[in-house]
Formats: structure tokens, sequence, C-alpha cells
């Protein structure tokens, strides 16, 4: 009955034709339908991965997780009900157009609705993306994370983790309250920050070549408004990106680089850094949470701290080292 990865979002928008461009020519997914109220695309050998529409009836967008079989489908459902929560069988036309063999749909705590389902659609043909880029890091790991806007993280918490079965990864609580969780070897899938609001904050998705997050940063600095949080490097999955906005005025994050874990050893802790390693500048926080982030990235690099750069086969070469502290801290190491 786990959830074994995010496997497909949608997302409400009144700007149809501003996100052809955005999700294409800006992000590289490939356009796979599009029709006058709702458009999809790809980013891998599934048929599909994002929806976005303006539809009435997915006004409030969902969230798609993966699990193994009908099986495991009707364990969660069964404990999802057992959790007081309604649950319904998503009707085997809105399946199909969900480009999965089957799943169930309800509400969390705080009113987002989740699908939870299992045999995803594989495309016959490759995936070609919008623009030149190298693809994105999905797989077994999902499409990347879901970072949610919540008034009070008290009330999800429990939901998430005891219902659904999302494990934490870890948390901080300056410059605001962030809850970070966990359903395979990528870092976070899912994560809740406290603003006293309910809603999207965010998605992140992972590139495999670092010279492609830097090439959408390049395009993002062309676009007077485009960027809402600068290059930067964060603390708990030590992922290097950087954040835009997207045409219905939420983020994407786009990265390279994130961490990979062992969900079965791994021990959630508190980050006390905040969020951020370096950089991340974020133009939508208030003064005094950014002098707050400010000074604890100030306070990490003065402290010593640094992360190993997480690679995947084929993005990296090994450089010979030629500083004998350098050598010597490495092999001490």
């Amino acid at each position: 009955m786990e959830v074994q990865a995010l496997g497909y979002v949608g997302l409400p928008t009144a700007a149809i034709e501003d996100w052809a461009d955005y999700g294409t020519k800006f992000l590289g997914m490939q356009l796979v339908d599009r029709a006058r109220n709702y458009l999809t695309f790809r980013m891998d050998d599934r048929r599909q991965r994002l929806v976005v529409s303006n539809d009435s009836a997915d006004r409030s967008g969902f969230f798609g997780w993966e699990v193994a079989d009908a099986f495991a489908l009707n364990a969660m459902a069964a404990r999802v009900e057992a959790a007081g929560v309604a649950v319904a069988r998503i009707p085997s036309a809105l399946a199909s157009q969900r480009r999965v063999k089957e799943a169930i749909t309800f509400k969390d705590p705080v009113g987002n609705r989740l699908e939870v389902f299992y045999g995803a659609e594989i495309a016959s043909d490759p995936f070609i993306p919008g623009r030149s880029i190298s693809g994105f890091r999905t797989g077994p790991l999902g499409m990347g994370h879901a970072v949610l806007h919540v008034e009070r993280i008290s009330e999800a918490l429990a939901f998430y983790t005891k219902v659904l079965g999302l494990r934490i990864s870890d948390y901080f609580t300056v410059p605001y309250n962030a809850y970070f969780f966990h359903v395979n070897p990528r870092h976070h899938s899912f994560a809740m920050i406290e603003t006293g609001r309910n809603g999207i904050h965010h998605l992140m998705m992972e590139l495999t070549m670092l010279d492609d997050v830097g090439q959408g940063y390049d395009l993002a600095l062309g676009e007077k408004g485009r960027v809402a949080t600068t290059l930067g490097r964060h603390i708990n999955d030590q992922m290097v990106s950087f954040y835009s906005r997207t045409p219905s005025d939420f983020f994407i994050e786009y990265g390279w680089g994130g961490r990979h874990i062992d969900p079965t050893t791994w021990q959630p802790e508190e980050i006390t850094y905040g969020a951020s390693l370096w950089g991340h500048d974020r133009d939508w926080l208030g003064p005094e949470q950014t002098a707050a982030a400010r000074a604890l990235k100030l306070k990490a690099a003065e402290d010593g701290l640094r992360a190993p750069v997480n690679v995947i086969e084929g993005n990296y070469a090994v450089a010979p080292g030629h500083c004998i502290w350098w050598d010597t801290i490495r092999k001490a190491g």
C-alpha cells in the first residue's frame, strides 16, 4: 500500500497560452495534448506528467501519487476511509485522461485534491524536449517534488505521515516552519511550508545536467519578473536551483544535483541553518524573513558548512587534485 512516487500533477490556470510557451520553450517539456481548456506535457517515457487546465472541475489542481498495483490501491483506499476521509473511485473515462489504469481520489485536511493511482501509460515514441536540454531526472524517483502552502502544518502532518505513509526527511523553523517528506530515495517528494494560507507553493523539476539549469537561468533573467528566487543551493537536499514564476503565479524550482538517501535507514533531523547553503535570495519574502535567511547563510559560511556534489553516471568527470591541503583533507575524510 506504500506510496512510491509523485507520478503526476494537475495545475489550474487562467493563462493556457502562456503555459504552452512556458512549459516547452522555458522548462523544456514536451507538449503532448492541446485543447481549448487544457494542456498535457511529457517529461520522460510516461505518456503525461503535467496537466494544466482552466476547467472549473480542476480549479484546485490535483496531485497524483503512485502505488504498485491494484492491491496497493485498494489497501490505500481502505486506510484513508478508516481515517474518516471520504474516498471516491475515479471514473474510467477520467482515469483514461490521466493515462492510468485505475485511481482513487480524496482530499487532504486543508482541501487539496489527491489522487492515488497505478498503471501509468508508457509512451510508444521517444521524449522530445521543447528546447535543447539533456532531460529530467525522473524514473522511480517520480516527476520531482511538490511543496504546499499550509495555514497550519499541524493540521496536515498526521494525515500525510500516519494515513498516506510519507516519512519525514527533516524540518526547520527559521526563517519559517517547513517539513519535508520522502517516499523513495529522492530526499523529498513533498513538503509543507507554514505561511498562514493554503495552496501550491512550488513544484521542483530536476535536470540531469547542471548546464540545463544554468541555461534556463539565463532565459529567466531575460524576462522581467520571471526569477522569483536566485540561483542557490539547498542545505537539506543539496539541490542547485533557482525558482521561476509560472503563468499561474506560483513557482517552479529548476534544479540539479539532488541528494539520494536510503529510506530504510534515514533518520529525520532539524535543520538549524535554514533552507539554503548559499544564494536563493527570495523576492517574495518580507524584510524580516529576508534578513533572517541571509543571516543563517552567513552563519553557515562562517561555520564552514559544505556539502558534496551529487552526480549520476554520465554527467561528471573526475578532475585530479593539485592542492596539498585539499588532498590531505580529502584523504582524511
